[in-house]
């Protein structure tokens, strides 16, 4: 909770606590009009107006306490609000004054944790969250964020740890399950599917059953029980699909739109400078490979990777000029299309920047969806490579199925129901066609099969499009210690292997409507 560690517990401070947010403001209104200078009266009515959806208002409030008195806990949430509205490099260098005084209290430091994981600087998160931990170890969601870090780090064994102390205060958490079963290979002599039937079975919650569902779906595979697996998940994405007010009109709409504003002499690149960032964009279609395509490139000594950023969408967005609630909808492409090229490239450098870390030459943006702003790329930034990782199309299908996005994110609704996944990928492939006939060689296309099959070859050819010398470092991609805060992060420790390849074919006779889809669209699915 919310505390300070120089004063006592106030009323305004005991309304924050207890939720009471017409008390916070009616009594932190009072202690600024009885004294304009109050810090502790502008941070408590900065968190009420927070807590009502008012930002803006709450950072000139959180400002104004930092500014009366510059301590840590006040620094902390300032930098938490300046994430809210994408204002990244405040956030960073708030960030940076507040470890001069780093705040007493737990809620604070896990803050400052949290606030540094959006900005992709785990091992910066992990000492706060740690600290969380320690001054209040009774909190389940402090636990769990150390675990996630830890896992991002690459400390297995350390999260697996940090996860059962969790669940030994709170045996169904959800979250705390699902990251659990993901963090290695289950074996016969060590699982927790019987765990995993008996929670999910008692959880009432949509998230939660849809978590558990996950979970023990794939612990079931770890076992090579697969089919039981994939029927179990067909049950789960059902229940979770029923509750969502998706259509694929949608993102049909979206893609028609992207179509209709980039026409192929649209595309063609245009003369603005990449504002001295030389990033490589990774595209494609998410769980196809588009992280190992990361710590392959990653790997190599003159590349860092910033993960999955939101910069280029972000700068789209604004350049736009819509008010539209989504990043990306066909009134934002329309009006991209006519905006200032370069100006997008310049702001996309700006907001990129503030997620690096090693100042290596270049970096690696490896959202999969640019894939829908690949004609955009071009113009804004002409120089920055561009990498699209393919893979069997009945593999992506059934790899976007059986894998959990952000569930809050609507991108990601389409992922619950084999056909409508089919129906995007079909959309997927045909604007990669056509961006590969409106720019041809812009593009690097790499099958992952291609890849597997000969990692030297392919990743000769990946560095060669990206203007790297070669590394042979890059073929030890799997010894890479930079944090993976993906799904992949597991599967990307290992070597190369083949045991995704044509995984579809175990599958074959549930798949048969997906497989008939693709081929009447005119996609071979071998």
């Amino acid at each position: 909770m919310i505390g300070s560690a120089t004063l006592p517990m106030s009323p305004a401070r005991r309304a924050l606590v207890q939720g009471d947010l017409g008390a916070i403001s009616r009594l932190a209104s009072a202690m600024i009009a009885a004294d304009a200078g109050d810090a502790e009266g502008h941070f408590l009515l900065g968190q009420a107006e927070a807590a009502q959806g008012r930002v803006q208002a709450a950072i000139g409030h959180l400002g104004r306490a930092v500014t009366l008195d510059p301590q840590g806990e006040y620094r902390a949430h300032l930098a938490k609000l300046y994430t809210l509205v994408r204002r990244d490099g405040d956030a960073a260098a708030t960030l940076r004054d507040a470890e001069a005084m780093p705040p007493a209290d737990a809620l604070s430091r896990d803050t400052m944790g949290c606030v540094y994981a959006r900005l992709g600087n785990h091992t910066a998160a992990l000492a706060h969250f740690e600290e969380a931990v320690r001054l209040e170890p009774g909190s389940t969601a402090f636990r769990f964020n150390l675990a996630t870090t830890l896992n991002f780090l690459g400390q297995v064994d350390a999260a697996e740890a940090a996860l059962n102390e969790l669940l030994a205060l709170s045996p169904a958490d959800a979250r705390a399950h699902h990251l659990l079963a993901g963090l290695r290979k289950q074996t016969e002599a060590a699982n927790h599917v019987d765990k995993l039937i008996e929670v999910r079975e008692a959880a009432q919650d949509r998230r939660d059953r849809l978590l558990l569902g996950y979970a023990l779906t794939k612990e079931l595979e770890d076992l090579g029980r697969e089919d039981e697996a994939l029927a179990r998940l067909i049950t789960v994405n059902a229940e979770h699909r029923r509750a969502l007010p998706y259509d694929f009109t949608r993102d049909a709409a979206v893609f028609d739109a992207i179509e209709a504003a980039w026409a192929p002499q649209q595309v063609s690149p245009a003369t603005a400078e990449c504002a001295g960032t030389e990033p490589i964009f990774v595209v494609g279609m998410p769980r196809t490979g588009t992280t190992l395509i990361d710590r392959i490139v990653s790997s190599h000594p003159d590349v860092e990777s910033v993960g999955e950023l939101q910069a280029l969408p972000l700068a789209v967005k604004q350049a736009s000029g819509t008010r539209t609630r989504t990043v990306l909808d066909p009134e934002t492409v329309m009006a991209a299309a006519r905006a200032d090229m370069a100006a997008i490239g310049r702001n996309y450098g700006l907001m990129a920047h503030h997620h690096r870390r090693a100042m290596t030459p270049r970096f690696v943006d490896k959202f999969p969806g640019n894939f829908q702003y690949a004609g955009l790329i071009a113009q804004a930034l002409p120089a920055a490579p561009i990498v699209c990782l393919r893979r069997n199309p009945m593999d992506t299908v059934l790899s976007n199925f059986r894998n959990l996005f952000a569930i809050s994110s609507r991108y990601y609704d389409y992922s619950y129901d084999l056909i409508e996944i089919a129906a995007y990928y079909i959309r997927f492939d045909r604007l990669m066609a056509r961006w590969d006939a409106a720019m041809p060689g812009r593009i690097l296309q790499l099958r992952y099969e291609d890849l597997v099959a000969d990692q030297e070859g392919q990743t000769r050819r990946l560095l060669s499009h990206c203007g790297l010398e070669w590394s042979d470092a890059c073929l030890s991609f799997h010894t890479n210690a930079a944090p993976v805060s993906t799904p992949s992060a597991a599967q990307v420790r290992r070597p190369l292997y083949t045991e995704s390849v044509a995984r579809w074919k175990r599958h074959a006779e549930v798949l048969e409507p997906v497989r008939r889809m693709l081929e009447e669209a005119g996609i071979d699915v071998e």
